[in-house]
């Protein structure tokens, strides 16, 4: 479980090819201590919850990152998500588990990411951005305004919503400190709605 609050940006270093495509191994470069990143543990990355199959030190090319850490992607995470994109360069967002105690600065993220939806366009306002999205008709039925989505493992509130498309204004800290200072038209991105949304709707339709 997460939250949607990124606390570093890791960078893809290796990448392997697995079972004739269908499984892709990811070395990823970050800032995080080595000695708290146990195998089996959980890292969004993207907003795609991953397994650590391994780890260790001297990944990445800034000296400050000294740490990395390999996942799989399996068959399903390519074909849902933006993983089927990564490469060697890929800068993604990273957030641990979250642990008990932990403050809950965003909503309540699984880390399966439901889609990709799309960047329509980017407005840069003074030191923001908004940006409009266009998603699966049947994911924009759980998005409403002033809900909550998350993209690209990133907690965000939703300003807008116009049958398929709806709008995000980003503000200054969340441009400094993930990757979506880098989005533009076309961008794809991975997006999870609401978990709250989902029950909702699915005890609608027991009624």
């Amino acid at each position: 479980m997460f939250t949607g609050i990124v606390t570093d940006i890791g960078e893809i270093t290796g990448l392997q090819a697995i079972a004739q495509g269908q499984l892709h191994r990811l070395r990823i470069a970050c800032r995080y201590d080595r000695a708290t990143i146990a195998d089996g543990a959980s890292i969004a990355c993207n907003g795609v919850c991953l397994t650590v199959v391994a780890s260790g030190t001297g990944g990445g090319k800034d000296s400050a990152q000294k740490t990395w850490f390999d996942v799989d992607a399996a068959a399903e995470t390519l074909r849902m998500t933006t993983a089927k994109h990564w490469a060697v360069g890929t800068r993604l967002n990273l957030e641990r588990a979250l642990k008990i105690g932990d403050e809950l600065g965003g909503h309540i993220v699984a880390g399966h990411a439901d889609g990709i939806a799309t960047i329509v366009s980017r407005d840069d306002l003074p030191d923001m951005a908004r940006f409009t999205l266009k998603t699966t008709r049947e994911l924009a039925s759980f998005i409403a305004p002033k809900g909550s989505v998350t993209l690209d493992g990133v907690s965000l509130t939703v300003n807008t919503v116009q049958d398929v498309s709806f709008s995000v204004l980003i503000i200054p800290h969340t441009l400094n400190v993930t990757t979506l200072s880098a989005w533009r038209a076309g961008t794809e991105v991975n997006i999870e709605v609401d978990l709250m949304a989902r029950y909702a709707a699915r005890l609608s339709e027991m009624k």
